[in-house]
């Protein structure tokens, strides 16, 4: 069965809207206590004093309980507007709550859709940051998710002149991200080591580990300890996001996995001096370099490079896959997949922002690119289907999300962000992007 066929006889046969990640899947805040369903949907606060009680409600939130009640009916919950705009298109395009649903059983969608809602659902699917340590500071990234973006605001202060919807991501240092000092208690914490060894470890398909940087935070050692000093007590899969920076602690990673049979997550979607200038802290041949050692060791069991496309990468996209597809021809089509996850916020970066004529460019070359890989054994369903989709995003999609439509202030954002980004970095818009300057020195 394709995806297409999933989606049409199976979420559909629950419901026009069910996803099943409102069940089975979230990503957990733990620094900031809050929670959401995967990566599109707004993330919303859990209640400290109730999870100390009942640390399954780090999940079976009340606003998770009315979205599930709103997918059962067949009505579309607001925040999870992005697979809404991309079923929308009417090219048969597939959203993402197609892939957060077939990665589970049949019966567990049937038993979702008849479950009431006010069950508190066991997970099978978890991301989890402890902290926002990070030494990137990406520029589509705030500081509510790094602490070297938080020390670019204390330095310099806020972002000046923003007018879009994202300004906010870059005027102050979030510190609700962030509410508990290093070496404080944290309920949130403590909620989920208690939750783990009551049920999750037993329940998990999979608990996979972001930030920040979460290679920089004790917790993280913690969990990988767990896993080797426990053999057999778990059949969860362990995954580990990771940014693959310089300074990450390769060794001791490839030391502390060994026999543990780990997923890798990583993050990139451009080459060279692009992707050096969009994930600020990132040296390319570093990155490049420690990818291919993970591959070498033998002792991951698959690296998935996560995309975020947004206005900067398209340049080079096609060059980043080529590169996706010469580690797969070496090391296999399963040790290495990627994803293309499409930018929305803030809305100013978003690849909707440029010009129709770079735009349609940028289109064609996916196009063209797919074209003539779209057969390649090496590539997997879900990766054609996201470079498909991303072509149809460009075509058709006007705006990044329902609220952002003010074409001149996205503008205003653009030239006034990245101008400020080039001054605090020390970089140079220009020289990165030739094929941009003369749209960006228009602004």
């Amino acid at each position: 069965m394709n995806d297409s066929e999933f989606k049409q006889q199976v979420l559909d046969a629950n419901s026009a809207s069910f996803c099943a990640a409102k069940w089975y899947n979230a990503t957990i805040w733990l620094g900031s206590g809050q929670t959401t369903s995967c990566h599109h949907p707004p993330a919303h606060l859990v209640d400290k004093h109730k999870v100390s009680a009942n640390p399954k409600l780090l999940h079976n939130t009340d606003q998770k309980k009315a979205d599930r009640a709103m997918m059962q009916r067949g009505d579309r919950p607001a925040g999870c507007e992005y697979c809404w705009k991309i079923e929308d298109m009417d090219r048969a395009a597939i959203s993402d709550r197609v892939y957060k649903s077939r990665i589970y059983p049949i019966e567990l969608l049937t038993q979702a859709q008849q479950t009431p809602v006010d069950v508190d659902v066991d997970l099978r699917t978890l991301e989890i940051a402890f902290d926002r340590t990070c030494q990137f500071a990406c520029s589509y990234c705030n500081p509510a998710f790094s602490t070297t973006w938080v020390n670019d605001i204390k330095k310099n202060g806020p972002y000046l002149k923003l007018q879009s919807d994202g300004r906010n991501h870059f005027t102050h240092e979030h510190p609700s991200a962030q509410l508990y000092k290093f070496g404080e208690i944290n309920p949130y914490i403590e909620a989920f080591f208690a939750w783990w060894e009551s049920d999750l470890h037993r329940t998990l398909q999979e608990l996979r580990i972001t930030g920040g940087e979460p290679l920089m935070s004790a917790h993280t050692w913690k969990l990988i300890d767990w896993f080797r000093d426990n053999p057999g007590r778990s059949n969860t899969r362990l995954a580990i996001n990771s940014n693959l920076g310089t300074d990450v602690d390769i060794d001791r990673l490839l030391d502390s996995v060994n026999g543990l049979n780990v997923d890798l997550y990583t993050s990139n979607e451009s080459m060279h001096s692009h992707a050096e200038y969009i994930r600020d802290g990132l040296v390319w041949k570093d990155w490049i370099a420690n990818i291919t050692r993970l591959l070498d060791s033998g002792q991951i069991r698959s690296i998935h490079v996560m995309c975020t496309i947004n206005a900067l990468c398209l340049d080079s996209l096609p060059q980043f896959l080529d590169q996706m597809l010469q580690w797969k021809a070496k090391y296999g089509k399963d040790k290495l997949n990627f994803t293309l996850n499409i930018l929305r916020f803030p809305s100013f970066q978003s690849a909707l922002v440029l010009p129709n004529k770079l735009k349609s460019k940028y289109m064609y070359d996916l196009k063209n690119w797919l074209w003539h890989n779209r057969n390649n054994p090496a590539l997997h369903e879900h990766e054609i289907n996201h470079l498909q989709r991303l072509v149809d995003y460009l075509d058709v999609v006007k705006t990044p999300h329902s609220d952002a439509f003010d074409q001149p202030k996205l503008l205003n954002d653009f030239k006034e962000f990245y101008s400020q980004y080039d001054a605090r970095r020390n970089k140079d818009f220009g020289r990165a992007f030739p094929n941009l300057k003369e749209w960006y020195d228009s602004l």
